[in-house]
């Protein structure tokens, strides 16, 4: 695809739910069991608690994310970008949209938990301001370790 390509932004749909699946069991999950199926994730798009935004272009869905708010803080459940279209700003659009919605929402601190092996994901965050606070020996399935990270919006809650 030319890289010149508008790629659009929106808020999820439950009927993308089998594709955002099916990414995240190829793109993240792989080699795991799958958790975020298509239940699962019909499920939590439809949460008030939960923002769900996909990337598009062409009518294609070329990347996602989910991430859940709490009262004070919020959790980046998954991020996900077709492995062709890496590199070309999609993350940090979707990215952007959910800070901006956390700043919004007066959140203090997001969250996320990352394969500890995935050292280009852990770039990627690194690069937007979050930082390490603890490595988590099998996280994923008692097999697969993984580095839970954090992004300081404030210091305290607005009220």
């Amino acid at each position: 695809m030319n890289s010149r390509s508008v790629v659009t932004l929106r808020l999820a749909r439950t009927a993308d739910a089998q594709t955002l699946a099916l990414m995240s069991r190829d793109l993240i999950e792989s080699g795991l069991d799958w958790r975020y199926t298509p239940v699962r994730l019909a499920r939590q798009m439809t949460s008030p608690d939960t923002t769900a935004v996909v990337a598009f272009e062409a009518s294609r869905i070329q990347g996602f994310a989910v991430m859940q708010f709490g009262d004070v803080d919020a959790h980046l459940v998954l991020l996900c970008v077709q492995r062709e279209q890496h590199r070309r700003g999609i993350g940090r659009q979707l990215m952007e949209w959910l800070l901006q919605s956390a700043r919004v929402a007066g959140t203090v601190a997001i969250e996320l938990e990352l394969r500890a092996d995935n050292t280009t994901a852990e770039a990627f965050y690194r690069h937007l301001g979050f930082v390490q606070t603890r490595l988590l020996p099998g996280y994923y399935d008692g097999r697969v370790d993984a580095r839970r990270m954090v992004l300081r919006l404030a210091t305290q809650p607005a009220w």
